[in-house]
C-alpha cells in the first residue's frame, strides 16, 4: 500500500481525517493523471503561503478520485463529503479543487468553490454571492489570499469571483491583483 504525503487524506478515509486548522486552505484533488502538474500546484501553494514558518501547513489536501466537480451534482457531492468530515471541515467558506482542467492548464488553475448554498442564506444574499457563479478559477498563488480574506470576512467570495470574471482568461491571479 502506497503511503500518502503528510497532510493528504483520502475522501474514502473520512473517519480518520485530521482536524482542519481553520487557517489551512482546503484543496480537493480529483485528478491523478499528471503528477508533474500536481507538483507545480503544490510548489506554488507553498511558495505563496502566508505563513513562512511552515508553508506546507497552510493547506490540506483531500483526495477524491473519480469525483466530477464539473457538474452541480458532482460539486454538491464533493462539498457534502468535505462537510461530513466534521465541524472544522464544515466551517470552510471556500474549497479549492484540483480537477482535470486545473492540472491540464498551463499554468495550472484551481477551481474555487463557495461552500454556501441556497439553504444557508436568504434569497437576495445567495443571488449576490453567486452573481458570477458559485465557482471561478484561480492560479494557485491566489488560494491563500482568497482563503484568508473570505474566512476572516475581509472580502467576500463574490468579490473574488467578480475579479476573476473581469481578469484575463477568467482566472484570478494574485500576482496581477492590486
Amino acid at each position: 500500500m502506497q503511503r500518502l504525503p503528510a497532510g493528504v487524506v483520502t475522501m474514502v478515509e473520512a473517519v480518520g481525517a485530521p482536524e482542519r486548522n481553520e487557517f489551512a486552505a482546503v484543496i480537493v484533488r480529483t485528478d491523478f493523471t499528471d503528477e508533474a502538474a500536481w507538483r507545480r500546484v503544490t510548489e506554488e501553494l507553498e511558495k505563496s503561503a502566508l505563513d513562512d514558518a511552515d508553508p506546507a501547513a497552510s493547506y490540506v489536501v483531500l483526495d477524491a478520485p473519480g469525483s466530477d466537480p464539473g457538474s452541480d451534482t458532482g460539486l454538491d457531492g464533493l462539498l457534502a463529503a468535505v462537510s461530513a468530515l466534521g465541524e472544522s471541515w464544515e466551517e470552510a467558506a471556500v474549497v479549492f479543487v484540483a480537477d482535470r482542467t486545473a492540472l491540464r492548464a498551463d499554468p495550472p488553475v484551481l477551481f474555487a468553490v463557495t461552500t454556501f448554498t441556497r439553504d444557508d442564506l436568504d434569497e437576495e444574499e445567495y443571488a449576490d454571492l453567486v452573481e458570477f457563479g458559485r465557482t471561478f478559477r484561480t492560479a494557485p498563488n491566489g488560494v491563500h489570499t482568497i482563503h484568508a480574506n473570505v474566512e476572516l470576512g475581509n472580502m467576500g467570495f463574490e468579490e473574488y469571483a467578480a475579479v476573476a470574471h473581469e481578469a484575463p482568461g477568467g482566472v484570478f491571479d494574485a500576482s496581477l491583483d492590486g
